[in-house]
């Protein structure tokens, strides 16, 4: 429902497509932003074919890992789409050597962290990174952390709703990739402010 867009707006990002396939979806996306392309199916999306970008931001279905769910994990139907997602990253990087896309966000349940006794986040974390990570000892991935490597960054914190203006309470992870940089910890870990009009309103 234009999430990401709508985030990325307010933050002076233009987004330039979107994957998506339920028609609902799509109409609404439509309605807020008419420039966005839609490409449909992300099993059918090449990522050395589309427009490069800066930015690719995703929010793999939770069906398999929420709590709630049926507890699959990534093997899960509906979970294992982060896999499309992560491929369609590396063509478009290995297409444009190593240039496009600097950054991925991804966003999902807090389930993720335990499901499969921790199996699932240390695969997230292997398949963006590409390095072997060890699982805690717990099995457990803590709620915020931090993974460094040569040239590139990986940070994870979840955030709850009711602190970003939204009358419920959920929690979500958020994991920052940065493939050029180490610049993650600084994006999910320093408080940055916006600047505000405080005058007293005339309403």
């Amino acid at each position: 429902i234009a999430g990401f867009p709508l985030a990325a707006e307010k933050c002076n990002i233009i987004t330039k497509w979107s994957s998506e396939i339920d028609k609902n979806c799509i109409e609404l996306t439509k309605n807020k932003f008419s420039n966005i392309k839609q490409l449909g199916d992300i099993i059918k999306i090449k990522g050395d074919k589309i427009e490069p970008v800066d930015i690719i931001s995703f929010g793999s279905p939770c069906n398999n890992l929420s709590l709630a769910g049926n507890k699959k994990g990534l093997k899960g139907e509906e979970s294992k789409l982060f896999y499309e997602a992560i491929r369609i990253i590396k063509e478009m990087r290995e297409i444009t050597n190593g240039k496009y896309p600097r950054f991925a966000l991804w966003e999902n349940v807090t389930g993720a962290l335990s499901s499969n006794g921790g199996q699932d986040f240390k695969y997230v974390l292997e398949e963006i990174a590409k390095i072997k990570i060890s699982i805690p000892k717990s099995s457990r991935w803590a709620k915020s952390g931090l993974v460094r490597g040569n040239g590139f960054s990986i940070a994870w914190r979840v955030f709850n709703s009711q602190y970003w203006g939204i009358p419920q309470s959920r929690d979500r992870i958020f994991l920052v990739a940065d493939f050029r940089g180490q610049s993650t910890g600084q994006i999910l870990f320093e408080q940055q402010r916006l600047s505000r009009n405080t005058s007293e309103s005339k309403a």
